[in-house]
């Protein structure tokens, strides 16, 4: 069964290349349910790195990504609800061109 294993360094560059790719469509996409894929993204690479170090080390980093996996859940769910309430009163999800809320000159 220990041959099955994937190595510690492989799953923490795969952490690292989902953080990567989170903080990447986090920072370039305008719309915010693309916003929040990159937001989950980048959780899902901490619940990664805590699942590989509990591996390694006598750290419970499985209880710590569960407790992570709950906050991204509530995250997604109010995020959802707030971009439906958004695209319901101003008729789209693109941050940019909501312009009630902005300073007028």
């Amino acid at each position: 069964m220990d041959d099955m294993m994937i190595p510690s360094m492989q799953l923490l560059y795969l952490s690292a290349f989902l953080f990567a790719t989170g903080l990447m469509v986090l920072v370039t996409k305008r719309n915010t349910i693309m916003m929040m894929i990159g937001i989950e993204l980048m959780l899902n690479a901490a619940n990664l790195n805590l699942v590989t170090f509990n591996n390694t080390t006598l750290l419970d980093g499985q209880i710590f990504a569960l407790f992570i996996i709950i906050v991204a859940v509530c995250e997604a769910a109010v995020g959802m609800a707030i971009i439906l309430r958004m695209y319901q009163h101003y008729h789209t999800s693109i941050p940019d061109q909501i312009s009630e809320l902005k300073e007028k000159p």
